[in-house]
């Protein structure tokens, strides 16, 4: 119950605690209303018993008193209401009458006088419970010196009546009043909780921009008019918007630096492509040149010249990331992606020929708009990653398909999947895990990196799915109007 109630939102529980601390002082209030109304209107009844054993004692006793009352006998019984009980008591001998209606006294039954044999003589009313239709009395018993006690009681009935009446308004003006405090506390309460409502509209929205990259303008603010530090709800917009300035403050700062980084890099590949331009020819050109060299120098060229291959393919890579970070526009024109992916595939099969490359093509073209020196690069990447990181024997399909207006690329492998800790970040810069794949070249770990930049540009999506056994890389995007 109480772990429910942790669950309740703040309207409910004020509402609730509303209602709750209502309920209680109308509970209070009716109880003690009722309590003291009964007390009240009980000793008033005492007061006629005492008063009306002394008239029933000097009718009975005084001048012409006729003695003790007998049933049918209404003398002694002269000037007291209808309903009342009297009688003498003298130790367990009991003789009692009730005043009927028409002044007629109907002596009561045997059980009945034996119930009044309880009453002691006192001057403060005792309540006898006589049942049947008699129902509860408030009984005194008055000695008397010459002769039996004389006892007097009057029915409890019109004050039990009051009473209940009483009650019955109190807990239906209770429940009414419960029903209204519920309707006008939710109202109330749904009013005081708009600018927390607003306050929470505004943390909404913050948290659906996309603030992960590139420049971001963060001007959302809480409203000046809940911002108010006066007020609970208002220091909780204040410092939302402190907290949003910092916010700001922080990716304009990040922004920034990525800036600076991109520029760098972009400036620093641009230069760099020069010079290893010039170490490539120079090794090919003495390797080349006729000369009698040592085996050791010609290796040694060799590899000179072979480093010098893949380390302006690893500017070219990151010329083009900084390039994309930038957000320079692609080429736009129509590409067929079957078309695409039948080049891509032939030479993957070129460079594997010990993979089985397997092509699943649709009898329509898939078009999309974009760059196709870009586009045949992602495609390019995503099937060298899968000759790279598979063993030989390894069946490898690639596939286009066109759904809900999308162009869907997929590169299936069933080599021995990407290990479950690399997965996350497989598309990130210089990922390079290997986990349960085998590695059998190097590589620069920016193909992937390169294949979700291209496609974001291109306003796609990539993702990747592998267990062991089974691999799937899938590139959506929007088709060609």
């Amino acid at each position: 119950m109480a772990r429910a109630r942790a669950r309740w939102t703040l309207r409910r529980r004020l509402v609730v605690g509303i209602v709750a601390l209502l309920a209680a002082v109308s509970v209070v209030v009716g109880a003690v209303s009722v309590l003291t109304l009964n007390d009240t209107l009980v000793s008033k009844l005492d007061d006629q018993v005492v008063s009306a054993s002394g008239r029933f004692q000097n009718t009975a006793d005084g001048p012409g008193g006729g003695g003790r009352p007998g049933a049918g006998e209404a003398a002694p019984l002269a000037g007291l209401p209808p309903g009342t009980v009297a009688g003498y008591s003298s130790g367990d001998d009991v003789v009692a009458v009730v005043l009927g209606e028409q002044l007629q006294a109907t002596a009561l039954t045997a059980e009945q006088n034996a119930a009044l044999t309880r009453l002691a003589a006192s001057s403060e009313p005792t309540t006898i419970d006589l049942g049947g239709d008699l129902g509860e009395y408030r009984f005194v018993l008055t000695d008397v010196e010459s002769g039996p006690s004389v006892l007097i009681g009057m029915s409890l009935a019109e004050v039990h009546s009051t009473v209940n009446q009483l009650l019955t308004v109190v807990v239906l003006v209770t429940l009414a009043g419960l029903a209204a405090a519920f309707a006008v506390g939710t109202a109330i309460v749904r009013v005081a909780l708009r600018p927390l409502e607003r306050v929470v509209a505004t943390a909404s929205h913050v948290s659906e921009l996309p603030l992960e990259r590139g420049e971001v303008a963060l001007a959302v603010r809480v409203p000046d008019d809940d911002a108010d530090p006066r007020t609970e709800v208002g220091q909780v917009g204040a410092a939302i918007n402190r907290m949003l300035g910092h916010i700001a403050a922080a990716l304009t700062a990040r922004e920034a630096s990525e800036k600076k980084v991109r520029t760098f890099v972009a400036d620093a590949s641009h230069e760099l492509r020069t010079p290893l331009a010039s170490i490539r020819g120079y090794a090919e050109l003495t390797r080349r040149g006729g000369h009698e060299l040592p085996d050791d120098v010609v290796h040694a060229l060799g590899r000179v010249e072979s480093e010098s291959i893949r380390m302006t393919s690893l500017v070219e890579d990151l010329l083009l990331l900084a390039r994309l970070d930038d957000g320079r526009s692609l080429e736009s024109q129509p590409v067929d992606l079957a078309r695409l992916l039948t080049d891509a595939v032939s030479d993957a099969h070129a460079a594997g020929p010990d993979r089985e490359w397997v092509l699943d093509l649709p009898e329509t073209p898939v078009v999309v708009d974009g760059d196709a020196a870009r586009l045949h690069q992602v495609v390019t990447n995503l099937l060298a990653n899968a000759r790279v990181h598979t063993p030989a024997g390894t069946t490898v399909v690639a596939s286009v398909t066109a759904e809900g207006g999308r162009a869907l690329v997929r590169v299936a492998d069933d080599g021995p999947g990407i290990d479950e800790r690399v997965l996350p970040a497989v598309f990130e810069r210089f990922a390079r895990g290997d986990g349960s794949r085998s590695r059998v070249a190097g590589g620069t770990g920016l193909g992937l990196a390169i294949v979700a930049a291209i496609v974001e540009a291109h306003g796609g999506e990539v993702s990747v799915e592998s267990e062991p056994g089974t691999t799937v890389f899938a590139v959506g995007l929007p088709l060609a109007p």
